[in-house]
Order: C-alpha cells, then structure tokens, then sequence
C-alpha cells in the first residue's frame, strides 16, 4: 500500500482527461483511480472527456499511475484544490497558442527551413543557449523581404485548438490575459488580436529596405524577460504570483512555468515536462479550463 504526501488543512483535486477531438476517458478509469486514492466523489466536467475528484494527499505512487495511464492516452493531474481559477493567463505564443514555430516557417520560405529547425528543436528543448540560437536563427533569415511575414501569418500559422474558448471563458470571468513569447512581434500582435489577448511581448525582427537585415532588436526576450512579464504585469494588477495560470511548451518557458500558481506543460519537449507536475500531452488548451474546474458547460463560445 502506497503512503501518501499530506499537508495540514489542505485539499487536492485529481483532474483526468482526453484529447477531445476523440474523448474515451471511461467511468472505470475515473472510479478505480477514487477508489484506490480514497478520493471525493467523482465530477464530471465533459462526458467521457474530463473528470476530477477530491483528495486529501498527493498519492506517493502518482507518477506511477501517470504513465500508466498516459498509456491510455489520458492525461492525469493533481493539484491543490483551493485557488484554482485564476485571475491572470500567461501564455507562451509558438507551440502553444499557435501550431507552428513561426521563425521556422519564415526559414522554410527562406530554403533554410532544415538548419533553423534542428537549432529551434535544439534550444527549446534546452539543449542550446536561446539567446545564441536566436540569434543564429534569424541571422540566416538575413535578406528575406519583410513581406514575407504577412504571407506566413496568413497561410501557414493556425491556432491551437481550444484557444478561443480558453481566452474568452476566462476574460468572461474577469480576467487578464497577456502573451510573452520568444518570438516576433509581427506575429505575437495579430495572433493577440484573433484570440482576445489584453497585451503581447516578443522580440522584433530589424528590417532595413523593405528586407530582414539578419539582426534581432535588442534587448532579446528569453527566459528571464517571461519571468520579469509575470512580476511586471502582477504588480500593475495587483495580484500575486499564485494568481496566474502560465502555459508553455519549451525550456525558455519554465521560468514563468515554475513561479505561476498553476504552470502549465502543453505538448512540451520531454526536458521541460520532466520539470513540470502539470503536464497536458492529450488534451487541448481547453484542457486549461477543466484544470480550473469549469465544466464545458461553462465554456464560452465565440
């Protein structure tokens, strides 16, 4: 028999769910897991999709079950209970609110997509500075007409499923929305204004004569920058750390990751969701909503 972690006073709630586009979370699943956890009875937040129970300690065995039931295809959360809707999203852009890595997009019109996406592969999966791989990046992008960039954001940047519900049933609930990306601000500013996002930050692409000059504007958005967003736009706010709901899916993330309230791994590099005790590989990003409890019946359409 398992022993597991408890804290005084304070309660947690597992959260299980599926990719929806195929939802087959079975009730069997959900029971056997309360059963052997002595959880809370289980609520049902999207048939056959999403489920969560109560529970009055992290179960020492969780990781255990985790893979197993990733197996299944079912992702598995547990989280303290109290505090879970948050009043702030703090959302990564490549990879997590959009599908692409744009500056691969903009390499692969460019005949450089190869070499740009072994070093963007590399660096948000921590392997490389990101700063330097930035850098090296946008350095072979040098000479591509700035044009260019309109052209990708309309034929080759699709959203992340469940973006729009996530956005709009939050800042339905009052709350405040900012996108920080290591990105460009070309890209960040129209994706910020198709999902509803109350500011954006990111790096920009220097541009002289109608053409990309190679360079990156300086100071350069990585990890630190996420972080610094966090604490900036709090303390304007008026909220705390424990507030925020980060979403993320590379290694220049886990800074904001780490200090949110709920930090939020989204099909993210194995490096960076071995880092993170909440880890979404199954679901989309309404899976951030199920997180904080709304059922989709709650969820607002747009």
């Amino acid at each position: 028999m398992s022993v597991a972690f408890r804290k005084p006073d304070l309660m947690f709630v597992c959260t299980l769910l599926t990719d929806p586009a195929a939802p087959a979370l079975e009730g069997a699943l959900v029971e056997s897991l309360r059963n052997a956890w002595g959880g809370g009875g289980a609520q049902w937040l999207s048939p056959d999709e999403a489920a969560e129970f109560s529970l009055p300690a992290v179960p020492a065995n969780l990781w255990e079950v985790w893979a197993d039931v990733q197996a299944m295809g079912v992702d598995l959360m547990i989280q303290p209970l109290a505090a879970r809707r948050k009043a702030m999203l703090l959302a990564d852009m490549d990879s997590t609110m959009i599908q692409q890595e744009c500056i691969d997009e903009l390499a692969d019109v460019a005949g450089v997509g190869d070499r740009v996406k072994d070093i963007t592969a590399r660096a948000m999966n921590g392997e490389l500075d990101f700063e330097a791989a930035l850098r090296a990046r946008v350095g072979l992008l040098k000479g591509l007409p700035d044009r260019v960039i309109g052209e990708v954001l309309d034929s080759r940047i699709t959203l992340m499923p469940g973006g729009t519900v996530l956005l709009a049933t939050m800042k339905a609930q009052g709350a405040y929305a900012a996108l920080v990306s290591g990105g460009f601000t070309a890209f960040t500013a129209a994706v910020s204004e198709r999902l509803g996002f109350d500011e954006n930050r990111a790096n920009s692409l220097l541009v002289e004569d109608g053409h990309l000059t190679g360079a990156v504007g300086m100071p350069i958005l990585g990890q630190q920058a996420k972080v610094d967003a966090l604490q900036e736009i709090t303390a304007r706010l008026g909220l705390v750390d424990a507030d925020v709901l980060a979403v993320g899916d590379g290694a220049n993330d886990l800074g904001m990751l780490r200090r949110a309230g709920m930090g939020v791994a989204l099909h993210a590099k194995p490096s960076v969701a071995a880092q993170c005790d909440v880890r979404v590989n199954f679901g989309d990003l309404t899976a951030l909503l199920f997180l904080q409890g709304y059922a989709r019946s709650e969820f607002v359409n747009v």
